[in-house]
C-alpha cells in the first residue's frame, strides 16, 4: 500500500518510516496539510494518513475521490474533522486509533492543572530573572477538593484515577454511565454547580459544541480551574475570556483552541498573530496554553504509528476493521 502522509513532522517519521517496512507499506511524507489545493499531492497512492488539524471537507473527499484513493487513516483518536457523509458517499473508508496512551493525556492535563494552581509557569519565569519573591503565586490544596470529569472514556477513566490519587471528591458526566468507575456520575448542571477543578474529556459533537459556555460558566463555582485537553471547540472562547476578567474562572489550563490550525504544530514566533482571542488568552497570569500536545509521550507515539499501521494492513487484507468510523 502507498499512503501519502500528510502534515509530516520529524516526530512522525521517527515512528512511521521503520515500522512501515514491517507492515510492507511505502509512505510518501508531506509537509503540507490535507487541503483542497493539495490533495493533489496524494496522486499514485492508494490511502491518505492525516492528522487533527486536517480537513475533510466535502470538496477534499471528492479530491481523494478523484484520486481513487478509498481510505483515510486518522493517525488520532477524534473524527470531527472529517466530512463523514460526504466519504460515505464516495465509498472511502475512515479508520481511525481509538486508544494509543490514555495516561499520556491524563498525566498531561493534571500537569496542567497542577502548574495552573500553583503557578508554576510564572514561577519558572521570575527565577530565571533571579526574582525570588512569591507574591501572588499563592495556589489551592487539590486534597479534599472536589474535580468534575466530563466524559468518561478511556482518558476520563484515568483522569479519575489521578484525581482519587489526589484524595479529591469526583464527579462524573458521560452520556454512556460506567457504574464500575470510582466517580459519582451527577447531572451536567450538577457538576458544574459542585466542581473546584473540570476537566474535560469527551468527544466533539454537534450536542458539546461549545459546552462550556456563558450560561454553564455562570453556574460554577467561583474560581473554579477548567482543563480542557480534548477538542477546542468544546469551549466557548469569549465566554472563557469574559469568566477569566470577571474573576469568575480562577485558571485555564488549554491544550487546544477551537481556532488552533494553522498555528499549533507550527513555529510562527516570528509572525504576527491575528487571533485577538488566542492573543488575549495569553495575557492572563492564570492561563496556560500549550500546543495540542497532551498525548506526545514516546509510548503514545509507538502505539499511533502500530495501530494507524494495523489498519492500513488490516484494510488492505480484506480483515475485519475494528477501528472504522
Amino acid at each position: 500500500m502507498d499512503i501519502a502522509f500528510f502534515r509530516t513532522k520529524p516526530y512522525d517519521r521517527l515512528w512511521f518510516e521503520p515500522l512501515s517496512k514491517e507492515y510492507g507499506c511505502r509512505i510518501h511524507f508531506i509537509e503540507a496539510g490535507l487541503t483542497a489545493d493539495t490533495v493533489v499531492l496524494a496522486s499514485g497512492s492508494n490511502a491518505v494518513c492525516i492528522f487533527v488539524n486536517d480537513y475533510v471537507t466535502e470538496e477534499v473527499a471528492e479530491g481523494l475521490a478523484s484520486l481513487g484513493i478509498k481510505l483515510i487513516l486518522l493517525r488520532c483518536a477524534g473524527f470531527n474533522n472529517v466530512n463523514l457523509d460526504a466519504t460515505k458517499a464516495l465509498g472511502i473508508t475512515v479508520l481511525r486509533v481509538p486508544s494509543y496512551s490514555p495516561a499520556a493525556v491524563a498525566e498531561f492535563s493534571m500537569a496542567a492543572i497542577l502548574t495552573v494552581n500553583r503557578q508554576l509557569h510564572r514561577a519558572y519565569t521570575r527565577t530565571r530573572d533571579f526574582n525570588m519573591s512569591i507574591n501572588g503565586l499563592m495556589g489551592r490544596d487539590m486534597n479534599g477538593k472536589t474535580a468534575g470529569v466530563i466524559g468518561t472514556g478511556k482518558i476520563g477513566q484515568c483522569m479519575i484515577d489521578i484525581f482519587n490519587g489526589f484524595h479529591m471528591k469526583v464527579l462524573a458526566y458521560d452520556l454512556y454511565p460506567n457504574e464500575n468507575l470510582d466517580a459519582v456520575y451527577v447531572p451536567l448542571d450538577e457538576l458544574f454547580e459542585k466542581s473546584d477543578v473540570i476537566s474535560l474529556h469527551c468527544p466533539l459533537t454537534a450536542d458539546t459544541y461549545h459546552l462550556v459556555n456563558e450560561l454553564s460558566i455562570q453556574k460554577m463555582k467561583q474560581g473554579v480551574i477548567i482543563s480542557n485537553t480534548s477538542r477546542g471547540s468544546l469551549i466557548d472562547s469569549a465566554a472563557l475570556i469574559e469568566g477569566l476578567k470577571n474573576g469568575k474562572i480562577g485558571g485555564v489550563a488549554l491544550d487546544v483552541y477551537e481556532e488552533e490550525e494553522g498555528l499549533f504544530y507550527e513555529d510562527v514566533s516570528n509572525k504576527i498573530i491575528h487571533d485577538d482571542v488566542l492573543t488575549r488568552l495569553s495575557t492572563f497570569p492564570n492561563v496556560l496554553i500549550t500546543s495540542h500536545m497532551g498525548f506526545f509521550t514516546r509510548e503514545a507515539m509507538q502505539a499511533i504509528a502500530i495501530e494507524t499501521l494495523e489498519n492500513a494492513f488490516a484494510y488492505e487484507n480484506g480483515m475485519k476493521l475494528l477501528n472504522i468510523v
